[in-house]
């Protein structure tokens, strides 16, 4: 069930994400962590892991200042899942580490994820597969061109992630495979 707690998650990924946009669209950036719940939700998620996916990217694209708030107001849990769904935080000038770097860091640490964590990035991976996959159908290969990595690193970075998944028995693991499978021969 969920409560006025999933609201307020809602609200602070409003404000983490104020002026956002998805890489190359006009679409709010917050489309996108409440499409990551909704997968979520459909796929069992309780509240607290819904909220995570609310404010999975917080941290990484709202600042540093995010990590303490989460914990302040929402509690461990979920502030643990969004710690675990970040793959790079920026530094005081705004940098991250490189792309391949923290990729591979992130595949490594979701072999010993918690199921937490593998939900909310799980769904949070399927979310993004998808929009590829729209974009793919609508524009080709040109959805690539917004993307820090090439194509082939893009389709690197989803098979793999897929294959983890899978390998963890993650719910979500199905439906990415069908999508990354789909995502492979629309770039060929």
């Amino acid at each position: 069930m969920l409560t006025e707690r999933i609201s307020q998650a809602l609200a602070l990924a409003v404000e983490a994400h104020t002026g956002q946009k998805r890489k190359g669209t006009d679409i709010p950036y917050v489309a996108h962590p409440m499409g990551v719940a909704s997968i979520a939700l459909d796929h069992g998620a309780d509240e607290e892991q819904a909220m995570a996916a609310l404010l999975h990217d917080a941290i990484e694209d709202g600042g540093p200042q995010y990590a303490r708030l989460i914990r302040d107001k929402f509690g461990d849990r979920v502030a643990d899942i969004v710690e675990g769904c970040t793959d790079g935080i920026p530094d005081a000038s705004g940098k991250k580490a490189p792309w391949k770097i923290r990729k591979e860091q992130y595949l490594e640490h979701l072999k010993d994820a918690t199921d937490d964590v593998l939900l909310v990035s799980g769904s949070d991976k399927l979310h993004n597969a998808r929009a590829i996959v729209e974009d793919l159908l609508r524009i080709g290969s040109a959805v690539y061109d917004r993307f820090t990595a090439s194509q082939e690193q893009t389709l690197w970075y989803y098979e793999s992630l897929a294959k983890v998944f899978s390998e963890r028995g993650t719910p979500v693991a199905a439906s990415l495979n069908d999508t990354v499978r789909r995502m492979r021969e629309l770039s060929r």
